[in-house]
């Protein structure tokens, strides 16, 4: 028979307890034999502490929970050695760690909230894994015991030696302008400051950088912040490079230029880990895959290495053979457009809009007329820079155009009513 371990996850953004009637300590069917399984020690007013080793897994604080802020999950108790890093009491818990090969490109894939970027941030020095243990967390030598024998333990022993210069381009690139002390340099100088490796010159032609090699950073869009930060990241010369989804805000030909740049530094023998969620990116940069399993906020897994190819397999298809476990109820499979998809994009017709243009300082934009129907989905594809924004702004009725008029009714006459989420 085998015995499962509990893992009781308190969302302390949620969690009300000025405002409900402790639901979770009320129904709790071990409070009620005497158990002290949920408790409140920093008083009524905050949020409780779930003690996992007396939960009894039957998870009825979680649907009587009113603000739905309490996730319990059983899992396979032998991974409770396999304890990574866990945040807090009742907080996110990591389970393995990716191991980077030397010389390679490793991916990393998985549903956000499951620990990738967690995950980087240990394998990069910046946060020490903590084994679960929240409350009495192990030094460095403790970690290293725990990881003798594996290929990770010389990887901290270097790591604690000072010994690994590690590069790492982080997730969020977009509260870069907000930082005072970058905000009004140039992209010249910030570049010129990080390139201690010689390659600058070469990656200003291949990222692409220099129609805004002069542009202070403030005024750089998302897709321009991006493939700044890249370089800036390979100029650096390092040991380890740490790339954390370098191709959010790229359009399809800059992500082909990112990931051959990314390439090219693994050719000239360094080792390099992505976490990508483009299957087709992961494909041509990684060497291995690891994929990333869980409950986002709740908790993540690592799976074993495998080749790239396999791997990718593995992720669309939701199951992961060496280890016997299913991580999604169904696969994932592309198909072309069949004969019933071309019968519905002949359907009945929502909205028609006309032809329109919008004329900017140094940028102009023409819209071809066009329709939507009911229940349809329209992709539209295109170079970063060239005027998707916009053209999705001025149906949405965001921005006025200079020629032509967005569309405010449907084809019978109706109010139009449209909701808009902004890129960034």
């Amino acid at each position: 028979m085998f015995e499962n371990m509990r893992i009781a996850i308190l969302d302390k953004h949620r969690c009300r307890p000025k405002d409900c009637s402790h639901e979770c300590r009320r129904f709790c069917p071990r409070v009620r034999t005497g158990d002290e399984t949920v408790v409140f020690e920093d008083g009524p007013d905050k949020p409780p502490t779930i003690v996992e080793a007396l939960c009894s897994g039957e998870a009825i604080c979680v649907k009587k929970c009113p603000y739905h802020a309490i996730n319990i999950v059983n899992l396979p108790e032998e991974l409770e050695s396999d304890t990574s890093h866990r945040y807090s009491v009742n907080g996110f818990k990591l389970f393995r760690l990716p191991i980077p090969k030397e010389g390679q490109v490793l991916g990393l894939i998985g549903p956000n909230g499951v620990g990738k970027t967690t995950a980087i941030q240990i394998l990069a020095g910046e946060l020490k894994p903590n084994l679960g243990r929240v409350t009495d967390p192990p030094d460095w030598d403790e970690v290293i015991r725990e990881y003798r024998g594996s290929e990770l333990q010389p990887f901290f022993e270097r790591i604690q030696a000072g010994e690994i210069v590690p590069v790492h381009k982080p997730q969020n690139i977009t509260d870069l302008p907000k930082v005072k002390d970058l905000a009004e340099r140039p992209i010249n100088e910030l570049l010129e400051s990080s390139d201690s490796s010689g390659r600058l010159k070469e990656l200003k032609e291949d990222m692409s950088l220099t129609d805004i090699w002069d542009r202070p950073i403030k005024f750089l869009s998302g897709g321009e912040l991006q493939r700044v930060a890249i370089t800036a990241a390979i100029v650096r010369e390092g040991d380890f490079y740490f790339f954390d989804e370098p191709t959010a805000y790229l359009d399809v030909r800059e992500r082909l230029r990112v990931a051959r740049a990314i390439r090219q530094l693994s050719d000239s023998g360094k080792t390099v880990v992505v976490v990508e969620h483009d299957l087709s990116i992961l494909d041509y940069v990684s060497d291995l895959v690891c994929m990333f399993y869980g409950t986002p906020g709740v908790y993540g897994i690592v799976s074993h290495p495998h080749g790239t190819r396999v791997g990718v397999n593995i992720f669309l298809d939701g199951f992961i053979p060496d280890e016997n476990m299913r991580f999604r109820d169904t696969s994932i499979s592309f198909k072309g457009m069949t004969a019933e998809d071309e019968e519905f994009a002949s359907g009945e017709v929502l909205v028609e809009y006309g032809d329109m243009k919008k004329q900017f300082e140094d940028f102009s934009l023409e819209v071809k007329g066009g329709r939507v129907s009911k229940g349809q989905i329209v992709g539209i594809l295109g170079a970063n820079g060239i005027g998707k924004t916009t053209f999705v702004r001025m149906l949405a009725g965001e921005i006025e155009p200079d020629e032509g008029e967005p569309p405010t009714k449907t084809v019978t006459g109706l109010d139009l009513k449209i909701s808009y989420k902004p890129q960034y």
